[in-house]
């Protein structure tokens, strides 16, 4: 990547007081910021499921969410910026960004989804988008959690034990590591990008009565620690992104394509290739597209009541 490139960052938009409020989008924003790269913000409004979002943009070079573990993993891989040289020989560092990645991760989407209050998850990724389609989006992703965290009628309840109590077990664990330090290791590296992303969500966009936000409220230190870095990186170091920008047209909103190594855009600026001709043509279709794909999931779901699946007017489980 040329030092002149811009660099731009698409994430989902910003709500409860963070640059965005989405789990999988935060964490690559505070990379980022950790790693002093000046880039700039664009929101996209459109596709509140796309897994390819975030996405990170600098000249001819694309990393996308699905691809290669995510962006930040992309962007270690292929030399943009690596936090972490000095950790990956540390057995205990490793082993404590896995739990971050899998225990706290597993709390935070079932709290969003299926907890006793879910207007967080509809802000976040819905309210944007026509009623219909977005209450059925909304159904479509809480039916998706519930299969990946393997819950079921049968199980809700011991899974909900087995959430928290992991997540208690990691509060803990990472309360002393961190001690009074400034980060959980030496120097900022991406496990503090993933949990100082999820402790902001915890705390900021998660509601009083949350279990989960209650856990994390226990440890005085990681909520010094989230307060702190959040002064340093978000609100006095605002400088390192330049003003955001919305997209808000299916056209403009749609991920580029990029191949499957995260590289080229092969052509001149102002220039479309027959690919983004096509993408633009496509998108016209989109709203009528994903209408058809929510009529017939809701009427798979009307179908497999006996299977698992009882939603209610929030859509999660009594």
């Amino acid at each position: 990547m040329d030092g002149r490139d811009s660099c731009t960052l698409v994430v989902r938009k910003p709500c409860f007081g963070l640059p965005t409020a989405c789990p999988s989008c935060l964490p690559a924003y505070i990379y980022l910021k950790f790693a002093q790269i000046p880039f700039q913000l664009d929101f996209n409004l459109t596709y509140p499921d796309s897994d390819q979002i975030p996405y990170f943009e600098a000249g001819d070079y694309v990393a996308y969410q699905n691809e290669n573990g995510g962006v930040v993993e992309c962007l270690k891989r292929d030399g943009i910026v690596d936090l972490d040289t000095e950790f990956y020989s540390l057995p205990e560092w490793i082993s404590t960004k896995v739990m971050v990645s899998s225990w706290l991760a597993e709390a935070l989407i079932y709290e969003l989804w299926l907890g006793t209050d879910v207007s967080s998850a509809q802000k976040i990724y819905c309210s944007d988008l026509p009623f219909p389609i977005g209450k059925a989006l909304f159904l479509k992703q809480v039916h998706s959690v519930k299969q990946q965290l393997g819950i079921t009628r049968d199980n809700a309840e011991l899974k909900e034990e087995e959430i928290y109590r992991r997540a208690d077990i990691a509060y803990g664990a990472l309360s002393t590591r961190l001690g009074e330090q400034n980060y959980l290791d030496s120097s900022p590296s991406s496990l503090d990008a993933i949990f100082l992303a999820h402790a902001l969500i915890t705390l900021q966009a998660l509601p009083e009565t949350s279990v989960l936000r209650g856990k994390l409220l226990q440890y005085d230190n990681l909520v010094r620690y989230a307060d702190k870095l959040k002064t340093e990186l978000i609100e006095a170091g605002s400088s390192l992104a330049s003003a955001p920008h919305f997209q808000s047209d299916s056209s403009a909103s749609t991920p580029r394509r990029g191949p499957s190594n995260s590289k080229t855009k092969n052509k001149p600026k102002g220039q479309k290739t027959e690919e983004e001709k096509t993408f633009k043509r496509r998108a016209r279709y989109f709203v009528a597209a994903q209408l058809v794909s929510l009529f017939l999931f809701l009427s798979f779901l009307g179908g497999v009541n006996d299977a698992e699946v009882e939603l209610d007017d929030n859509g999660y489980d009594d």
